[in-house]
């Protein structure tokens, strides 16, 4: 008997709502077609770390999905698949299974690099044939789905869908868990607009956003505050000068702020901190403790300072999110059903369409800054907004 196709399916990087939903979207499906779908668990590290030899390991790192055990899973945030910042290109340190091991296992450690790394790209493709997967789901962000542009380009069956609450993966206007994101910032500001205004102060938030200011820009556009994005950097003292005339104008006598954590001003510099993560990225201090030292130095005035992050990709979808989740999940289908590859469910001027997975080497997308930031008052332009996308920005 000629065996059944196989899709495996994982989830990497940080969660957002609106994942559970496609995974559940793609397995339906595949039940009305008779098509197995296989759950990798742990995001990249499943191919990395399974041992198909050990059912203890086959256990962990897979599950098989059904309508059963996927029912009720698109009724909440996170992924039942749980997730991690794994690169199979840059390991920092082998699987148990593969210490001592020949190839597919290669030194990558080069020339002036003194950290040992290995490529595990090998050792993915033999798990992938191992498996029988004859079709690959990758919903991730920037950098889960730079391993799937490579994997791609190595000859396997790959469609992607993309999710950041950051919303800046390239070809794309909308990445999975950007609206969910937006509305609790949205409320979590209009909340403490209590507590700001009763102590007469500059509130000051942070938000996620370490190369793109679309969290911050678009929170701030719902909220109608102030923000600084990474694409911009502002004048200090005109930026200070204009909260305080906001906060002189109020008859409650405050002013709002958010900042994207990559945001800087003139004369101000980033600073990292701890071990680079599998992709490279450190942590960074914070952009709001530092514009609030700031404003107490040069102008008196006294802060609240509160980090809008973790809490903003937690938690169930939003409307947005769920439609476009599910909406993501079965144009990714309908493509393996058509025998597609290395193609992206996307967002291109408010349509939904298929585009090239991202090349890796572009970096994130950007806001256009031309069209979407007040330079001279450090707000988002609310005026000619005809003919733009739902999401003002479009993909490229």
């Amino acid at each position: 008997m000629a065996r059944k196709k196989r899709i495996g399916i994982l989830t990497g990087g940080g969660d957002v709502p609106g994942l559970n939903a496609i995974i559940k979207t793609v397995t339906y499906r595949g039940s009305e077609d008779d098509i197995e779908v296989v759950g990798l668990r742990r995001g990249w590290e499943a191919l990395t770390h399974l041992n198909l030899d050990d059912p203890a390991s086959k256990s962990h790192y897979l599950i098989p999905l059904n309508r059963e055990n996927t029912r009720i899973i698109d009724r909440r945030g996170g992924t039942v698949l749980h997730s991690s910042r794994t690169n199979p290109s840059k390991m920092k340190r082998l699987p148990d299974h593969l210490v001592g091991q020949d190839p597919p296992v290669s030194d990558s450690a080069k020339g002036a690099s003194s950290a040992k790394t290995w490529d595990l790209t090998g050792q993915v493709l033999a798990n992938l044939s191992g498996l029988g997967i004859d079709h690959l789901i990758a919903i991730g962000g920037d950098d889960t789905l730079s391993y799937a542009d490579k994997l791609s380009g190595l000859g396997v069956k790959i469609i992607a869908i993309p999710k950041t609450m950051d919303n800046d993966v390239r070809n794309t206007e909308y990445c999975i868990g950007f609206s969910t994101a937006i509305t609790r910032a949205s409320d979590a500001i209009q909340r403490q607009r209590t507590t700001v205004g009763s102590h007469e102060r500059v509130g000051i938030f942070r938000i996620f956003g370490r190369d793109a200011g679309f969290t911050a820009l678009y929170t701030a556009y719902a909220t109608s505050i102030r923000c600084v994005i990474p694409e911009y950097k502002v004048n200090l003292d005109k930026l200070i000068e204009l909260l305080r005339e906001e906060k002189r104008a109020n008859p409650s006598n405050y002013a709002l702020i958010v900042l994207s954590e990559g945001a800087e001003w003139e004369g101000y510099k980033m600073q990292e901190y701890g071990e680079p993560d599998a992709y490279g990225h450190r942590k960074r201090t914070s952009v709001a403790e530092a514009l609030a030292d700031e404003i107490k130095q040069r102008a008196g005035e006294e802060t609240i300072v509160s980090d809008l992050t973790y809490d903003l990709r937690s938690g169930d979808p939003d409307f947005i999110d769920k439609l476009v989740a599910l909406t993501f999940g079965n144009m990714a289908y309908d493509a393996i059903l058509e025998g597609k590859t290395g193609l992206m469910s996307a967002l291109v001027e408010g349509r939904y369409d298929l585009v090239p997975i991202p090349d890796a080497r572009l970096g994130p997308r950007v806001l256009d800054v031309a069209s979407t930031y007040n330079t001279e008052r450090y707000r988002p332009l609310y005026s000619n907004k005809r003919g733009l996308p739902i999401f003002l920005n479009r993909a490229s």
